[in-house]
């Protein structure tokens, strides 16, 4: 659990400085399930050129509660939690020196989200909460006011969390919980789950991942692990301390986290790795007569497909759906072996390429027709998908035939450029995998929004 914060204050002499406004968002790493706000009266003069910047005056403070009247509050929303702020240092150090003066011992672990950001979102120009948010397409409210920015450091902390691959951050929060506040129970652990698309890590008692899945309704999964005989979900059932997920949205993100996770951390039980999550691919070559052929085979990562398939009997409907839609002969695409005509030929639904009636030319444009629809080869373009919220969306972003990552961009915030995706999304690697699981989507999703950008 965190408590995002920010604080503003009267500005003045090292740690004589007094809180005039407080905002505190208690954040189960998902959604914000308790908030505080409220002005504080600082019993102090404050600076005007923090008036200026805050807009906030003494006359507007006089009827405000003292801290000590707010203390007891901001001790409940902050007990158990890990204190997250926009440069946590100096918030931290203002909220100690408030409950130094009454005498009280308070002490907290924190996050600073300008040293995260820092890390994994490197190379930006300012690290200012501001100009960040502006950069990243958050929206904020209020600025220099403290509910203002605190909202928009919980955006900023749920980008963080999406970028941290490793899941450092979620470890850590695990490992600083009490081990009596980890669920032995599964039941208790099932109970906090969300009926909803993501990617769920099962967790050890010392916050190691142990298994990764993915699943459209996630609460409904871990049921099925924590219920199962078998015998890889009794193992799991013995070794499950506490489950964590990321809530997605879109299946597409999904898919792609679970497949690049399990790869790189290596979660014991989870099962070699999915190397060859498909096992057959769409080939083509030019025959003799230069007419583009098409043909299934076993996938082969020595070739580049057009697309790929989970097995030869997904591969063969798609093709036969193919000749239909782009009036492609069945001989040239090896679903009706002959030496002469094929039967589309005959029944009149073939131009006669199989007999070389029809010209080469005329023939391969609609091949290729086909093949730049199922294939992004040297296209550079964002897939746009559903997320975590109604004003959210997903991107998955494409340079030049190169799967470079994923993020999440606000509705408000127009993605026009690829600087600006940049620094949205976190970058994963361009395997088979990640490429099956693209054109498999696009294939069975033919209504996605595709933003396509020059090369």
């Amino acid at each position: 659990m965190y408590a995002i914060l920010d604080i503003e204050t009267t500005g003045g002499k090292y740690n004589e400085e007094g809180i005039t406004e407080i905002a505190i968002y208690k954040f189960d790493g998902h959604k914000v399930v308790d908030q505080f706000i409220s002005l504080v009266n600082p019993e102090r003069e404050i600076q005007p050129f923090v008036v200026n910047l805050t807009g906030i005056n003494s006359k507007m403070l006089r009827t405000a509660p003292k801290f000590y009247e707010v203390a007891k509050r901001i001790v409940e929303m902050t007990e158990d939690c890990i204190i997250v702020a926009h440069n946590s240092q100096f918030d931290y150090r203002i909220l100690k020196t408030e409950f130094d003066r009454l005498g009280f011992p308070f002490k907290r672990k924190t996050l600073c989200t300008v040293e995260l950001s820092k890390k994994l979102i490197p190379g930006q120009d300012s690290y200012s909460l501001g100009k960040l948010a502006r950069s990243l397409g958050i929206p904020v409210s209020d600025r220099h006011r403290a509910n203002g920015d605190a909202m928009a450091t919980v955006t900023l902390f749920k980008m963080l969390l999406s970028k941290d691959s490793d899941k450092v951050i979620v470890k850590d929060t695990i490992q600083l919980e009490a081990k009596k506040e980890i669920a032995s129970n599964l039941k208790n652990i099932i109970k906090e789950l969300p009926h909803s698309t993501g990617v769920y890590y099962i967790h050890n008692a010392d916050g190691d991942i142990i298994y990764i899945g993915k699943s459209n309704n996630i609460k409904n999964r871990i049921s099925q692990h924590f219920t199962s005989n078998s015998s890889k979900s009794k193992k799991l059932q013995r070794d499950a301390a506490t489950v964590t997920y990321e809530h997605t949205g879109s299946e597409l993100v999904a898919l792609l986290k679970e497949s690049e996770e399990i790869k790189r951390i290596k979660p014991i039980f989870n099962r070699a790795l999915r190397r060859n999550i498909f096992t057959h691919a769409l080939y083509s070559f030019t025959d003799e007569n230069g007419y583009i052929n098409l043909v299934i085979d076993k996938a082969d990562g020595r070739k580049k497909p057009i697309t790929t398939f989970a097995n030869r009997q997904s591969a063969k409907s798609f093709l036969f759906n193919a000749v239909e839609e782009f009036q492609l002969c069945q001989k040239l695409t090896g679903l009706y072996p002959t030496k002469t005509s094929c039967f589309n030929y005959d029944i009149k639904q073939c131009l006669g390429a199989c007999i070389q009636e029809e010209s080469p030319e005329d023939y391969n444009n609609r091949v290729l027709s086909l093949i730049a629809k199922n294939s992004y080869s040297n296209e550079s373009m964002v897939i746009i998908d559903r997320a975590r919220e109604i004003d959210e969306r997903s991107a998955i972003l494409i340079e030049n035939g190169v799967f470079k990552g994923l993020g999440y961009f606000n509705l408000n915030y127009q993605i026009t450029k690829r600087e600006v995706l940049q620094s949205l999304i976190t970058p994963m690697e361009n395997n088979r995998d990640a490429q099956h699981i693209i054109k498999n989507f696009l294939r069975k999703n033919k209504k996605t929004k595709i933003i396509k950008f020059e090369n």
